[in-house]
């Protein structure tokens, strides 16, 4: 069975893209810490003169991975709403997506 897309909602498509970068953003967190936290034990053993002192920085980073993860969820939104309301016009001169689906029939006993 062969069905065209029309239309994308485009709230729903930002608040779904909102929860889906929001979430993957919190696989990269750990990871942004621990290479944050590298490079500034780095920067410290090198010398690195007038830098501020370690905790500072550290808690800058935190700060920021903390936010990270909203900073993404709105990135999201707002590229949701557009990715949506630009396909809905595309949609509407070229056409949709053709989708094909399968029909789901019951197994027989």
């Amino acid at each position: 069975m062969q069905l065209k897309l029309k239309r994308i909602a485009p709230l729903q498509a930002g608040k779904m893209l909102a929860a889906f970068y929001g979430l993957l953003s919190l696989l990269f967190v750990p990871f942004m810490l621990l290479f944050m936290a590298m490079g500034s034990f780095a920067a410290r053993q090198q010398g690195g003169g007038a830098m501020p002192a370690l905790p500072f920085m550290f808690g800058m980073g935190v700060g920021f991975m903390v936010l990270l993860p909203f900073f993404y969820a709105a990135m999201g939104f707002v590229f949701g709403v557009i990715s949506a309301a630009v396909y809905n016009l595309l949609a509407k001169w070229i056409g949709g997506l053709e989708l094909e689906f399968e029909p789901n029939q019951p197994p027989l006993n």
